[in-house]
């Protein structure tokens, strides 16, 4: 969520702890923050990956939080809200299979675009460190 002590991403920057900015979200939520179990967390990861085999998207790095996803994935010629539209429709519906009912994704997603390795290295090293807590 914007504004959390552990920061966030928005417009493809880092922004830092903001507590007016997170109450202002909390304040906007409709429904309860979704937080993932582990569990959760395999089945979304499982539907993502799925669905990019469909495109023929090579996933680099994937990291399922409890409440929220980092994709590090090569290009394809598909538009990128296209893609994101199809992971969050899959993860989704996987989870809702398996008995989860209520709202999962908030609109719209955040995206950064790499055109060197060492970013590409970056954004995967980044993606991986989430995988460790």
């Amino acid at each position: 969520m914007q504004g959390e002590v552990k920061g966030f991403v928005k417009d493809g920057r880092v922004r830092g702890w903001n507590v007016a900015l997170k109450r202002d979200c909390e304040e906007k939520l409709k429904h309860s923050a979704v937080r993932l179990r582990r569990k959760q967390k395999e089945i979304f990861r499982d539907a993502i990956v799925s669905a990019a085999r469909r495109f023929k998207q090579k996933i680099h790095a994937i990291a399922v939080c409890s409440n929220h996803v980092h994709i590090v994935c090569e290009y394809v010629d598909v538009p990128i809200g296209v893609l994101a539209g199809c992971y969050k429709n899959a993860a989704r519906v996987a989870l809702k299979a398996v008995g989860f009912e209520g709202k999962v994704w908030t609109k719209g997603y955040d995206k950064c675009y790499c055109f060197d390795e060492k970013s590409l290295c970056a954004r995967i090293a980044y993606v991986e460190k989430h995988n460790l807590t």
